[in-house]
């Protein structure tokens, strides 16, 4: 098959390539989301709000003018509050066993057990939580013969709620009842009630509005005191009663300990017994007809759904605890493993200063670049390689570009052979590239890239040594003005570099990225060229060319500088293309994880790595911050935000390690804390729609990124014509061209340290870059190696399906 039909079919495959955006797992998602919050609402409500607490928290009572006269010194059971009130005496020689806060699942139990043994009845006034948690205990006081009143939902003052609080607090109750054991009550105990004589104007405004709902309000005569936990003893002698008036005794079966209550009632009941007492429910006690009722269906299933809902969010709230812990132990194992890492990596580097690849290499080198739209930045791209101290061979691919890319080259008449083809996706416009080139070396960089002078010579370097198939350059971002540029910069710092020194050591590196890689030709040739089946072409690359034996390596001193998105809409675009690209390929080299040698550290360390810290990492960290909030709303804010700084803080110490390991000014990093709000949320979804995506199986396009000109090109001396070698005076402002805008100046390449550059992301941002392969040594900056001349002789010329151009 020719070249040209070779473009054609896989320009082709690339049209019937669907393009689908996944819209359903939004639903889902959002649907999922407001799920999740409803949950946490109710159970941080329910759990934390209020809370079941000592009778003796609620504080002093108010004026107490607005409680009628006849209740004051009425009866302990309240009806028609807010009509015609009037009151209930317990019959004499009769008590009225009384158990608020329950059930609980300890002593609800044991004090059935003691009211069984006695044949003695009760009533039990339950809390709304504890029924939701313990639905069987309602059912056994009911079929025991028990009385059921309600003590609110979760335990709050009422006189201190507002109204529509109240009413939640009363149905939400009633209906747990109703959907855990079948039946509704009438009876009420408000919490941190007592006597009549304790009422005030707050409390009656309660007491009205649940006889508006259809309560008795039910108070007590005899307080056990057992909230107080006096002893066994004390708690006997405040339940007896002296004569022989009936009584509503109040004791506590939930709330905390109450073995001692246990211990008390145990005594007490054959005590009254033998005293003429008898034992009756609240209900009886005073000759109320039938306070506790068989509910409807609609409120038993309405019930039996409140309860499965507030347990589910039990669960929810017990499962997003464990992904939180979870999450956190991989992010400080992360911390711990790459920190240890890059220590060593420096060591390792130190020792091996000194020494270099092997022979000089000096032979020339075929780079292409691969352009789709692109005129922003080609010219500055071309310029910086013709001002290259080594000899180059330069070939543009334009894929079918509409702003004229390829014009723009032509016009320029520089040594440069620009190859037009149909839009076919870039990495048809790599192969394209590659079959043109002449050069047994062969370096890739994008159209929207600027190398420094001895960028080519360096990257070729590690080639002294044949088992090296793959060379991965150091790419550095030059538009870090902004907060979303600078939030790249250290993104690019503290989470690629770190972890490409990992890879390193590791000997797993999973990209050589597109912006700077070289690569021998024969070994690309050897796996077919460059796949399209993946939208990471660079990381399924270089994953190939792992398993195929060669071994992949990182070359730090050589720096490109390249354009990062400056919108959070490009941003998106480019980051959902690498990550989805790289969990394609990701599974398509799975089975490297059952392979020996080099393929197998790829597969058992790299892929594992990437799974574990760059997958489920991202699609866990949403619940740290989901418990953030959840915690400074319910629980203790100043241990939360405490927890929040301890994380910020190491994130700040692993950053201030990778700027001094880079060479970099610490400066950027005072927007880490507003990192935190924005990009990471980003980066979040990002990860979450690449995995939807993914397991839809659907596929992207190559999507064309948006090019601001901020790049600068070296002014080379050579023109058309013009023998005179390459001058390289610094990098200038490429002159403009077809009416296209200036770029914004930039002021000139920083000072670089020895680690001072930040590799461009593969696939995903998150996704680690190639680090430096273990068993090679880093070369020294080639002290006392030949300064090749930039000659570009010997290359032959276009074919007929190229521009010619002047050399």
């Amino acid at each position: 098959m020719t070249d040209r039909r070779r473009r054609n079919a896989s320009a082709r495959r690339h049209s019937r390539t669907r393009q689908i955006t996944p819209r359903t797992h939004w639903l889902l998602l959002s649907v999922l989301a407001v799920t999740l919050s409803t949950a946490l609402l109710l159970q941080g409500y329910t759990h934390h709000m209020f809370g079941i607490a000592s009778d003796d928290v609620s504080g002093a009572r108010g004026r107490s003018e607005a409680v009628p006269n006849e209740v004051t010194h009425g009866g302990p059971v309240i009806a028609d509050a807010a009509t015609s009130p009037h009151t209930a005496r317990v019959k004499a020689r009769t008590i009225a066993l009384t158990f608020d806060d329950g059930p609980d699942p300890v002593w609800t139990p044991r004090i059935l057990d003691v009211l069984r043994r006695n044949h003695v009845h009760a009533t039990f006034f339950v809390v709304g939580t504890e029924v939701v948690a313990h639905p069987e205990l309602v059912r056994r006081i009911v079929a025991d013969g028990h009385q059921i009143g309600i003590h609110t939902f979760t335990h709050p003052d009422l006189a201190r709620l507002a109204p529509w609080q109240r009413s939640l607090e009363l149905r939400e109750t009633q209906l747990a009842v109703a959907g855990a054991a079948g039946v509704t009550t009438a009876l009420l105990r408000p919490p941190f009630s007592s006597r009549n004589d304790a009422l005030d104007d707050a409390d009656w405004s309660v007491l009205e509005q649940a006889d508006a709902a259809g309560y008795v309000t039910v108070l007590s005569t005899k307080d056990a005191e057992d909230w107080q936990r006096p002893g066994a003893d004390r708690i006997l002698s405040h339940a007896t009663p002296h004569g022989h008036a009936g009584q509503i005794v109040l004791m506590h079966d939930g709330g905390g300990d109450r073995s001692q209550t246990v211990a008390a009632l145990s005594a007490l009941v054959p005590r009254l017994k033998a005293q003429g007492f008898r034992f009756a429910t609240v209900g009886a006690a005073v000759g109320m007809a039938g306070p506790v009722q068989p509910a409807g269906l609609g409120d038993h299933l309405q019930g039996m759904a409140l309860i499965k809902v507030l347990q589910g969010g039990d669960w929810v709230v017990w499962l997003l605890g464990v992904l939180m812990y979870a999450a956190g132990v991989i992010s400080v194992l992360r911390a711990v493993v790459v920190l240890t890492a890059a220590r060593r990596h420096r060591r390792l580097r130190a020792r091996r200063r000194g020494r270099s690849w092997g022979p000089p290499v000096t032979e020339p080198v075929s780079v292409i670049v691969p352009a789709y739209n692109e005129s922003a930045g080609i010219e500055a791209a071309v310029r910086s390689l013709l001002a290259s101290d080594h000899p180059v061979e330069i070939i543009v691919v334009d894929d079918g570009s509409t702003d004229g890319t390829a014009d723009l080259v032509e016009s320029l008449r520089l040594p440069v052979r620009v190859i037009r083809q149909p839009n076919a996706g870039k990495p048809a416009a790599l192969n394209t590239g590659l079959a043109a080139a002449t050069c047994d070396l062969v370096v890739m960089v994008d159209g929207d890239t600027v190398f420094e002078p001895e960028t080519v010579r360096t990257i070729v370097q590690p080639f002294a040594d044949p088992r090296v198939g793959a060379v991965s350059g150091n790419a550095k971002v030059i538009n870090r003005g902004g907060m979303l540029g600078r939030w790249q910069h250290i993104e690019y710092v503290v989470g690629f570099n770190l972890d490409r020194r990992l890879f390193d050591l590791a000997e797993c590196m999973p990209t050589v990225p597109g912006a700077v890689g070289a690569f021998r030709r024969r070994a690309l040739l050897d796996l077919g060229g460059v796949s399209d089946v993946t939208l990471a072409e660079d990381t399924d690359l270089t994953m190939a060319l792992c398993r195929d034996g060669w071994r992949v390596v990182y070359e730090e001193g050589a720096k490109a500088w390249t354009e990062a998105p400056a919108s959070l809409n490009a941003l998106w675009r480019q980051r959902y293309r690498w990550c989805y690209g790289t969990l394609q390929a990701m599974w398509k080299h799975r089975g490297a994880l059952v392979q020996r040698g080099a393929a197998g550290k790829l597969g058992r360390r790299g892929l594992g790595y990437l799974l574990l810290f760059q997958v489920l990492l991202p699609l866990l960290a949403p619940v740290v911050d989901v418990f953030a909030v959840y915690g400074l709303v319910f629980l203790d804010p100043v241990r939360i935000i405490g927890l929040w700084l301890a994380f910020l803080l190491l994130q700040l110490l692993m950053g201030l390690y990778a700027f001094r390991l880079d060479g970099e000014r610490p400066g950027p990093l005072w927007s880490l804390p507003l990192q935190q709000f924005v990009y990471r949320q980003l980066m979040y979804l990002v990860v979450i729609q690449s995995v939807f995506t993914a397991l839809s199986g659907s596929r992207l396009r190559w999507q064309r990124m948006e090019r601001y000109g901020s790049l600068q090109a070296p002014v080379v001396a050579k023109a058309p014509g013009n023998d005179l070698p390459p001058q390289n005076p610094g990098f200038l402002r490429p002159a403009p061209y077809d009416g296209r805008p200036e770029p914004a100046r930039y002021d000139g390449f920083p000072e670089q340290a020895p680690y001072d550059g930040f590799p461009e992301p593969g696939p995903y941002d998150g996704f680690p870059q190639s680090a430096p392969y273990d068993a090679l040594q880093q070369p020294a900056p080639y002290d006392g190696l030949p300064e090749p001349p930039p000659s570009h002789q010997g290359f032959r010329q276009p074919g007929p399906y190229e521009t010619p151009q002047l050399y």
